[in-house]
C-alpha cells in the first residue's frame, strides 16, 4: 500500500510544483470570469429581467444579481472539471516521452496500482482544486447577498466536485492513450480549453443551441455535473425568488430559467433528472475505470 501511497504522491507534487500547469490548467476559468465581469453578467441579467415579463415589482435586483453570479460560479467550476484533471494526467505522457515508465515498470510496484496512482492523483488534484474555487466563489458571493444554501446542499455540492473530477479523470487517461508526445497532448489542451466553456454552458446556455449539439455536448458527464451543481448552488435562491413572486404566475419564471440555463441535461430530446444524471455520470465513470485498468495494464506489462 506504502508503494501505491508514495508514487500517488509523486503524481500530486509534479502538478502542484509547477505554477504555471496550474495557472494554465485554469485559464479558461479565469477567461470565463473576466468575460462575466466584461460583458457575459449585463448579457445574463438582460436575459433573467426579460424572462420577469411584468413580474419587476415581485422580485429584487439583487436576488437576479445572485442568481446571475451563481450561474457564473458553475460555469467556472465545470470548465475546471475539465481542464485541471486533463492537465495533471498529462504526467502520464510526459513519463512515456521521457522513458520515466520504463523506470517505474522496472520497480516492485504491480501494473494496477501504477495506474490507479495516475488516475487517484489527477483525482485528487482536481478535487481539490474544484473544492478551493467553490469554498471562495461561495465566501465572495456570501458578501455580496445571499444563495439560500442549506448545509445538505453545501456537502452535496462538494459531493458533486467529486463525482465530476473522477468522471473527467476516467475519460481523460483513455484519450492519453493516444498521445505519443507532450507537444500533441498540450496541442489538444488548447482545443479542449477553447471548447470546454461551450460543452458545458458557460458563454451561452446550451439550451441556445440545437437539439445536436445539445445532445452531443451532453455525452460528456463534465455537462451532466454542471447541471447538477446549478440545481444544488441555485436552487435556494431560485425557490426565495419563487416565494417572492408568491404564485402569480404559477412558477413560470423559475421554470422557463431553469430551461434557459440547463439546470436538466437534455440530450437527444430526452430530459434527465438529476438522478439520472448522476447514474448517467456513475455509469459513464466505470465503464472508462473498467477500460482504463485493462487498457493501461496491458500496455505496461509489455
Amino acid at each position: 500500500m506504502m508503494d501505491f501511497i508514495g508514487f500517488t504522491k509523486r503524481n500530486l507534487i509534479i502538478y502542484f510544483k509547477d505554477v504555471l500547469a496550474i495557472f494554465f490548467s485554469l485559464l479558461t476559468s479565469i477567461i470565463i470570469f473576466i468575460l462575466y465581469l466584461l460583458f457575459l453578467k449585463g448579457t445574463f441579467v438582460d436575459a433573467l429581467n426579460g424572462t420577469l415579463n411584468g413580474l419587476e415589482n415581485f422580485v429584487s435586483g439583487a436576488d437576479i444579481d445572485m442568481l446571475a453570479n451563481g450561474i457564473l460560479l458553475t460555469g467556472i467550476l465545470g470548465t475546471a472539471m475539465i481542464t485541471v484533471p486533463y492537465t495533471c494526467l498529462q504526467t502520464i505522457v510526459k513519463d512515456r516521452e521521457s522513458g520515466v515508465d520504463s523506470d517505474i515498470c522496472a520497480t516492485p510496484l504491480k501494473r494496477w496500482k501504477i495506474v490507479l496512482s495516475y488516475f487517484t492523483a489527477s483525482t485528487l488534484s482536481s478535487f481539490i482544486m474544484t473544492s478551493l474555487i467553490l469554498t471562495v466563489g461561495l465566501v465572495v458571493l456570501n458578501f455580496m447577498g445571499d444563495l439560500h444554501l442549506s448545509v445538505q446542499s453545501l456537502i452535496a455540492a462538494y459531493g458533486m466536485m467529486f463525482l465530476g473530477s473522477a468522471s473527467s479523470t476516467a475519460l481523460f487517461m483513455l484519450v492519453m492513450l493516444f498521445f505519443k508526445s507532450s507537444s500533441t497532448s498540450t496541442a489538444f489542451f488548447g482545443i479542449l480549453s477553447a471548447a470546454a466553456g461551450f460543452v458545458i454552458g458557460a458563454y451561452i446556455p446550451l439550451s441556445q443551441f440545437s437539439e445536436g449539439v445539445q445532445g452531443f455536448c451532453n455525452l460528456f458527464p463534465a455537462s451532466h455535473i454542471t447541471s447538477l451543481i446549478r440545481n444544488i448552488l441555485l436552487s435556494g435562491i431560485a425557490n426565495n425568488i419563487d416565494s417572492s413572486i408568491g404564485g402569480v404566475d404559477n412558477g413560470a419564471f423559475i421554470s422557463a430559467v431553469k430551461d434557459t440555463f440547463s439546470f436538466n441535461a437534455h440530450a437527444f430530446g430526452t430530459d434527465f433528472s438529476g438522478m439520472n444524471s448522476v447514474l448517467y455520470v456513475g455509469i459513464f465513470a466505470l465503464i472508462c475505470i473498467a477500460a482504463m485498468m485493462v487498457v493501461y495494464s496491458k500496455t505496461y506489462k509489455k
